[in-house]
């Protein structure tokens, strides 16, 4: 495989609009079909996007964290389920350029600028909660290791050249084992049956008695023992993606009431776009959407001061920062794409349309992780300065 390399964030920005444009004619029929987007996703490897986050001493752009949230933000407004795919890749290649060895970092960023995909095997069903892995990683008396356990939601591993797996050692630390797609053991089950993003294949992943070398093993556990930013750039991700969604969502709407609704007939003008009363709804659903991108930037703004001078109070401004768009950015999403409706009118709701597929990817995405808890970490910061817990979700 090869990979056009991209030299900075203007390149960056450039390619993932033009790939939005391109992504966005076919989004709905791939979601009314399940269509899986292989063919996309060979585009965008192609197109050095996912190799962006490379750091400049091995090649890449190394692109700043508001240039990658809008990328994400920008291919969201086309597809969601195309946005989704790459996160966990992003955040894969954060654990690399944070607690990979040299070897390690040289392996795998070559990898990436050839073009190669991270997927993701993290999540399990079942367990007391979404931090309880129960995933083993046991070593063997080479040095090397044998990965087994059961996966959900493994978002991008259908498509994935490798697939970052966690999994707990004997002492129970958390460690990311880097396994490639045809490892003896591993099966990629694509059983996802979402009600939105149904194109992800977030289905599930096996590993049974799965060999890792050693040096495809990297100690996330230290990730989180001083001030990190992986919590922080995965969930500006995700903020980045809701955003999109309503973006997107209120692009269709109007596009839908300027050609073809009908205007209520007690308005008593000749269009429907003439209403004032469905202009006084679109400039709020319009504030809302704005809300959430400026938002976005401020907390990518914060996410890039942190990286540039690192400690315990940027870490945990940015982590703040990137809350406060999340709430606002999955308040917009669900209310936005529901609101597509409701200015449209009847009409909209035909099935063969299927503008419900923003509704359905909104609802289905903002379910990653609650916002409630987001909003109880900002008010704990604000009211008594209490950082915020460091781990992946926040």
């Amino acid at each position: 495989m090869s990979a056009h390399v991209i030299a900075d964030d203007a390149e960056a920005l450039a390619v993932a609009a033009s790939l939005a444009a391109e992504f966005r004619p076919g989004a709905s029929a791939r979601d009314a079909a399940r269509r899986l987007p292989r063919a996309e996703l060979d585009r965008m490897s192609a197109s050095g996007l996912l190799a962006v986050t490379v750091p400049a001493d091995h090649g890449g752009a190394d692109v700043g964290a508001w240039t990658l949230a809008e990328i994400f933000r920008l291919l969201a407004t086309a597809d969601a389920s195309l946005a989704q795919i790459p996160q966990s890749h992003f955040a894969y290649v954060n654990v690399i350029r944070r607690q990979g060895t040299s070897e390690q970092r040289e392996f795998f960023f070559a990898e990436l600028l050839a073009g190669r995909r991270f997927g993701n095997a993290q999540s399990e069903a079942g367990t007391r909660h979404v931090q309880d892995i129960r995933t083993r990683l046991e070593p063997r008396p080479d040095g090397s290791y044998v990965l087994t356990g059961v996966k959900h939601y493994s978002t991008g591993a259908l498509f994935a050249d490798w697939i970052p797996v966690l999994a707990r050692t004997g002492d129970d630390r958390l460690h990311v084992a880097y396994v490639p797609s045809g490892a003896p053991g591993l099966t990629v089950v694509d059983d996802w049956d979402g009600l939105g993003q149904r194109t992800t294949a977030s289905g599930t992943v096996r590993l049974d008695g799965v060999p890792v070398p050693a040096d495809r093993v990297l100690p996330h556990h230290l990730t989180f023992e001083g001030p990190q930013l992986h919590g922080a750039l995965a969930q500006l991700l995700h903020a980045a993606i809701d955003t999109g969604i309503a973006a997107g969502a209120l692009a269709e709407a109007a596009e839908f009431v300027r050609t073809k609704s009908r205007p209520w007939f007690e308005s008593g003008v000749e269009t429907a776009a003439e209403d004032p009363l469905l202009i006084q709804r679109f400039g709020e659903l319009a504030l809302c959407t704005k809300a959430a991108e400026a938002l976005l930037r401020e907390a990518a703004r914060s996410v890039d001061a942190a990286r540039a001078d690192l400690s315990d109070d940027t870490a945990a401004e940015a982590s703040v920062a990137v809350a406060v768009a999340k709430v606002q950015a999955a308040r917009a999403a669900v209310e936005v794409s529901s609101a597509l409706f409701e200015v449209s009118g009847t009409r909209s709701a035909a099935d063969s349309l299927n503008l419900h597929r923003h509704w359905r990817d909104a609802r289905t995405h903002t379910l990653h992780d609650p916002a409630r808890w987001k909003i109880q970490h900002i008010g704990r910061f604000v009211l008594n300065g209490t950082r915020p817990p460091r781990h992946g979700l926040l």
